[in-house]
């Protein structure tokens, strides 16, 4: 089969000011990302979808391909990233001239990630006969157990559950998505806009390599947990 990977990048994060190019222990954070697509073997191309200069040329500098800027109104905050990654496809397909059959879209911001996370992932995506895959860690809060909110000035469960649970091993199973990897066939990407299908697989990882930075806390976890691995080397 043949395979695109797409790395998508805005120059404009405000959550942590220019993340893609701000080095993690010694390399961008990007470096990561591309590195593991790379090494997972599975992708004829790993392409940068960004409009930033910048962004594309450090990416080129670590292997992906990266010969277009995304339209300003696909890099605006309100942007979903959904239509990022079909230009991206479309973008490819034009410029190798060749479809591809699956789409793996890998965030720059989940530097955590296996290269195994990677492989493991799109064989249980082929293994199912999945049209989508999204990865999740199992949640810390669960919305049948410990979750509340508002309604009409009343404070009650998320979810409610007839009886209730009284120890949160009791309650169903919930995951966090992680925003790692995403998975679909070309075709389902092109004209479904939700991730959730019928025919959805899901891939659990550990909470530690699940954090998706989007605030400085992120960052700062993420620093931790990689002087805490080189320790253990």
């Amino acid at each position: 089969m043949k395979n695109l990977c797409s790395i998508c990048m805005r120059g404009g994060s405000k959550g942590v000011p220019n993340k893609n190019l701000r080095e993690l222990n010694g390399k961008p954070l990007m470096a990561y990302t591309i590195e593991q697509a790379l090494e997972s073997g599975l992708f004829k191309h790993v392409v940068v979808s960004t409009d930033s200069e910048h962004i594309a040329e450090t990416a080129r500098q670590f292997g992906a391909e990266a010969w277009f800027l995304r339209p300003a109104e696909l890099a605006t905050d309100e942007a979903p990233k959904l239509p990022v990654i079909r230009h991206a496809l479309m973008e490819a397909e034009k410029y190798y001239a060749e479809s591809f059959d699956v789409v793996v879209d890998l965030d720059a911001t989940s530097p955590l990630r296996l290269v195994e996370d990677i492989t493991r992932a799109y064989e249980l995506f082929n293994a199912e006969n999945a049209d989508i895959l999204i990865t999740a860690c199992e949640a810390r809060k669960n919305p049948y157990f410990n979750m509340v909110e508002r309604v009409n000035g009343r404070i009650q469960k998320v979810k409610q559950l007839y009886p209730q649970p009284v120890r949160r091993q009791d309650a169903p199973k919930v995951y966090d998505m992680n925003a790692s990897i995403y998975i679909w066939k070309r075709d389902v990407l092109l004209n479904h806009d939700t991730l959730f299908m019928d025919k959805t697989s899901l891939y659990v990882m550990p909470e530690d390599r699940s954090i998706d930075i989007d605030t400085e806390l992120d960052w700062m976890f993420v620093e931790y947990i990689f002087k805490q691995s080189m320790k253990k080397k």
